[in-house]
């Protein structure tokens, strides 16, 4: 890559443009500098219309005004984290900013003004780069760098919320009087700025506020999940037809799969992806996919496609690398399977949200004891836990545009909660044997095996998100038999 001329940032731009050090320029001269200022064309956007969720992110913000009348309110985006010297890492707003605006620009910010009635919202955006003072291109984030930023009027038009510089923003909020919150941990300059005005309590009411505002999903959100999920599909149909290039190399070419669907038809992955091939697969976030893949073995895929609207799949399969399980693998693997039936089966309206990881947990302690692995009965095995060794990890969480969605909601209204219409979440039952676990049989060892799929609460019962991709064993076989042709 390109090394720019100066390492500073557009907030600095009032400043002179200082030179880089070791930069293989000495300067730039006046008449350089004059050059650079004219001749450009007018690239303002005048016929741009609102973001396809433009009404629902307005009727989430008058949700919000309606909760914390009287109050200032302040969600930032974050900032541009350093990866390494002078490269950051590839920006992702955070969610309480994206929900509320659409947005995705680092260094935004959405400032909710309390009036008489309701607020007044204005998301404060740097605006585009200066030609006058040479920041479009002297500048390591300036638009020659880096791509151009929407203006203003063009921001205020994409997002149906006037817009504003964010450089005045901090010194503005120094000023401000009255109750204020703040979504904390995103920008530490906002966060200083408001620093004598806030409390840790009522900035964890508004968080705690937002995280449960994302538990019903709107029309849109549920659209935007299964396009996540259909890509997801794609990408595991991806992953099965290239297995002989993963056994000539390792997990790192499925990674490497899965992770060009995501780009292709989507921003990114929604999390790391679990390629975990063999004994690999019972360490439940394995990601560093650098282990081999060997025909005999299970690989366990744990991966989901986001969405440019920040919404994530979530799926797993577990299958048999040389494409047929053997029967243990089987008998292991319909265990998982009628565990998540189950739990599926348990998720519907009025459900305890607990509901469905009991359901599950009953079947696996129930194979657990019929196998000789655990001594029973079920309801002993149950009430003390003893199945945890082997199942390991809870059956589910809510999803959408966290992967572990609305994680700061209130116990009583997300784990302890009755099921919605319009919630979202996984069910993932699973079986792990340790390679190391001498409790176990010694063809058990090292056998791993989940199977997750996204499921939408509906008024009669649930629908499968994710169902176009199989789930029984012999279906899977079958499946991956078409694919590899």
């Amino acid at each position: 890559m390109a090394e720019e001329l100066t390492p500073e940032t557009p907030e600095e731009t009032e400043e002179p443009i200082k030179q880089r050090k070791n930069g293989l320029y000495p300067g730039v001269s006046d008449e350089l500098a004059e050059n650079m200022k004219s001749g450009w064309a007018d690239t303002e956007l005048r016929d741009l219309e609102p973001i396809a969720q433009a009404a629902e992110t307005a009727a989430r913000r008058a949700a919000l005004s309606a909760r914390f009348p009287g109050e200032r309110l302040v969600i930032p985006a974050g900032n541009l984290k350093t990866r390494s010297n002078d490269t950051e890492y590839p920006f992702r707003a955070s969610v309480e900013y994206a929900y509320l605006t659409g947005n995705q620009t680092e260094d935004g910010v959405l400032v909710m003004e309390p009036e008489a009635e309701g607020h007044t919202a204005t998301i404060y955006l740097l605006p585009r780069s200066d030609r006058e003072n040479g920041e479009f291109w002297l500048n390591g984030q300036g638009e020659l760098w880096v791509g151009r930023r929407h203006s203003l009027t063009e921001a205020g038009k994409l997002y149906g919320i006037p817009a504003s510089d964010v450089r005045e923003l901090a010194d503005s909020l120094r000023e401000a009087t009255g109750p204020v919150r703040v979504v904390r941990g995103f920008d530490a300059g906002i966060e200083a700025a408001l620093a004598d005005k806030v409390t840790a309590e009522r900035d964890e009411e508004l968080r705690v506020f937002l995280s449960e505002a994302r538990l019903v999903k709107d029309e849109f959100e549920i659209g935007e999940l299964q396009k996540a999920v259909d890509s997801t599909v794609r990408g595991f149909e991806d992953v099965v037809k290239v297995l002989d290039k993963a056994e000539a190399t390792s997990e790192r070419y499925i990674e490497g799969t899965f992770f060009l669907r995501a780009r292709v038809e989507g921003n990114d992955v929604g999390y790391g992806s679990i390629c975990a091939a063999g004994p690999h697969a019972c360490t439940l976030h394995w990601v560093r996919n650098d282990g081999p893949v060997r025909s005999g073995d299970l690989l366990l895929l744990d991966a989901g496609v986001e969405t440019h609207t920040y919404y994530t799949a979530d799926i797993t399969r577990t299958l048999p690398i040389n494409g047929r399980y053997s029967e243990l693998q089987k008998k292991i693997y319909d265990a998982v399977y009628d565990a998540q039936e189950a739990g599926i089966a348990a998720v519907k309206p009025g459900a305890k949200y607990r509901d469905f990881h009991d359901a599950s947990q009953r079947v696996l302690a129930e194979r657990l004891v019929e196998w000789g692995l655990v001594e029973g009965p079920v309801e002993q095995v149950l009430d003390l836990g003893l199945q945890r060794r082997w199942t390991l990890h809870g059956t589910g969480h809510m999803l959408g545009m966290d992967v572990h969605d609305c994680a700061a909601a209130r116990v009583e209204s997300y784990v302890d909660g009755t099921l919605e219409p319009g919630m979202v979440l996984t069910v993932e039952p699973g079986l792990y044997f340790q390679a190391d676990d001498l409790t176990v049989p010694e063809e058990y060892r090292g056998v791993g095996v989940r199977i997750e799929d996204d499921i939408l609460v509906t008024a009669d019962g649930n629908r499968n998100l994710s169902a176009g991709l199989p789930r029984r064993s012999d279906e899977v076989e079958e499946w991956m038999a078409a694919l590899k042709g």
